[in-house]
């Protein structure tokens, strides 16, 4: 589980192509004294495995699975990474709760200058934006956003200064590709729901 607030901007060093998956390895800044093999670390909003660490690099297996439903596979060395670390009790929640189990690939629509902030224009994956809430949440390459103006699968997003410093979104173009969740409580209440409708269906 995480919170969506970038930890760090990371290096791809390496992509190890291996049976049915790759080897990922980033450089980072975080403490990796704190980071042990088989914690879990979110990579452009994908949850996945340590499974080494050396000299400010870690690395992580990405299945076949992972590949298919993400952008991590369009990765190259020298390509940034936004990093946060697995939620820990007691750990401030400036986000919101993201899973690290993306739900597809978005795509930039547009972007447009406002000050000095940037409004980013989406186009969510098909089938996804049935989750997009006005004012709502939504983890794009991990990142925690506020979503509003959502018409059809289009939706806006405005990012901040800091928030194009410190995470690959400064770099964004029209036409880039990035990671899509949307908010795991809008979906767990659709189930319930659905749940009652079929329960009512039943007793009726």
């Amino acid at each position: 589980m995480y919170t969506g607030i970038i930890e760090d901007l990371g290096t791809v060093v390496s992509v190890k192509p291996v049976p049915k998956g790759v080897v990922l390895t980033v450089k980072t800044a975080l403490p990796l004294g704190r980071v042990s093999i088989g914690d879990s670390i979110c990579f452009n909003g994908v949850c996945v495995t340590v499974v080494s660490k050396a000299r400010g690099r870690i690395s992580a297996d990405l299945s076949a699975e992972t590949l298919r439903r993400s952008t991590l596979g369009e990765l190259k060395p020298g390509d940034r990474v936004n990093l946060e670390r697995c939620l820990t009790l007691g750990k401030l929640i400036n986000g919101h709760l993201v899973a690290g189990h993306v739900d597809g690939v978005a795509k930039i629509v547009s972007v447009k200058p406002e000050g000095d902030s940037k409004l980013f224009r989406f186009e969510a994956p098909a089938g996804e934006s049935r989750y997009l809430v006005e004012k709502g949440s939504v983890a794009l390459d991990g990142i925690s956003l506020t979503c509003f103006a959502i018409k059809g699968r289009q939706f806006s997003v405005a990012l901040i200064p800091h928030t194009l410093k410190v995470t690959t979104m400064g770099r964004k173009q029209p036409g880039d590709k990035v990671n899509f969740e949307s908010d795991m409580l809008v979906k767990y209440v659709e189930k319930m729901l659905a749940g009652r409708g079929l329960a009512a269906a039943a007793g009726a």
